[in-house]
């Protein structure tokens, strides 16, 4: 009899739950989430174990690399897509769910998620790291900004290094402030400054990174695409080969637009923002780095200009990031640099 196993994973238990080919449950159990006793209490089934099932999270890639380097037949899920079979149940609980994964895996309507690899996942700590300190350094930036003006303190654009942030501690010199607001600010300002410290150690790291990755060296010959940007991508696609065709790619990372098609109705909508964030983000910047400050030619700049002269800059980027996405991983699965175009492609208007 062929067994089909759920795994509901929190940070202190986890829920299994074991079905038969029939989807009558066999046992219930709780236990503590660690890879070791997980295994060994899956192995103890006196039946063959056809497939064993997580949603996607936190700790899934830890536990899926763990669980299959311990010879079990894992997969890891998309929650997401797993959600909506849960969601049928009346009641939300850790053992409803998974009871819900594991017939979810004896049916075979699940999704499965790539799982990265350890170094993957080594170089996407560096990069959560350098977003998180960029963000507070804002943060607080603009929190000494809001103190000071109720004193009629307006500071013009402040250089996001060590010393232009010392200099704000000038303009209030010039001004004359209370002492408990200097004080105040002046916390404020080292706490700044340690994170930009922190960000510039990082910047060094990724550096680093890059030198000792071909793939992420072929993806910065693009106009746009720096080290964070290339790393960031190799990170949320780790394997190229994965996807059928490049054009998926653009969905992949939620840049097509909606489609809604209902009898006579057909609308197009706005893009789904479906995969990384981030990873958006930093597309749409290299696209109008690359439409409007580069001087190199190529024929997605003369798009890029062609479609910003139509739609306007906003959204002309947000296509050509698309096209950026699909390019990079033609560039990732051939092996080839970014091709330019000679100057007498250039359009006549430009």
């Amino acid at each position: 009899m062929k067994l089909y196993i759920g795994l509901d994973v929190s940070m202190k238990d986890t829920s299994v739950c074991i079905i038969s080919e029939t989807g009558k449950i066999i046992k219930e159990h709780i236990l503590t989430t660690d890879p070791e006793i997980i295994a060994t209490y899956i192995k103890k089934q006196n039946h063959d174990i056809d497939l064993v099932g997580l949603e996607s999270g936190s700790l899934s890639h830890w536990l899926t690399e763990e669980l299959l380097e311990r010879g079990l037949p894992v997969k890891c899920i998309d929650a997401r897509h797993c959600s909506a079979f849960l969601s049928m149940r009346i009641n939300k609980t850790d053992r409803n769910d998974a009871q819900g994964i594991a017939e979810v895996m004896r049916c075979g309507i699940y999704r499965e998620v790539q799982v990265k690899s350890r170094d993957i996942r080594e170089v996407s700590s560096l990069l959560t790291s350098r977003r998180q300190l960029v963000e507070q350094r804002s943060r607080i930036l603009m929190s000494i900004r809001g103190i000071l003006k109720p004193f009629g303190i307006r500071l013009g654009s402040i250089s996001k290094t060590k010393a232009g942030v010392g200099k704000i501690l000038e303009v209030i010199a010039e001004k004359g402030i209370n002492e408990s607001v200097l004080f105040a600010v002046q916390n404020m300002i080292v706490a700044a400054q340690a994170l930009i410290d922190g960000i510039s150690n990082l910047d060094r790291k990724i550096t680093e990174c890059v030198k000792n990755e071909p793939k992420a060296q072929i993806l910065m010959t693009i106009p746009g695409v720096g080290p964070i940007t290339a790393l960031k991508y190799l990170v949320e696609i780790s394997d190229p080969h994965r996807f059928k065709n490049s054009r998926s790619v653009g969905a992949y990372l939620g840049l097509t637009p909606k489609q809604y098609a209902s009898g006579e109705t057909q609308k197009q909508g706005r893009i789904s923002k479906c995969g990384s964030k981030d990873l958006r983000s930093l597309l749409v910047e290299a696209a109008i780095v690359l439409i409007t400050r580069t001087k190199s030619w190529s024929k997605l700049k003369a798009w890029g200009l062609k479609l910003m002269r139509k739609n306007g800059l906003k959204k002309s980027a947000t296509a050509v990031a698309r096209k950026l996405a699909v390019i990079m991983h033609t560039m990732l699965v051939t092996n080839t640099t970014f091709r330019f175009c000679d100057e007498e492609l250039k359009p006549q208007n430009a």
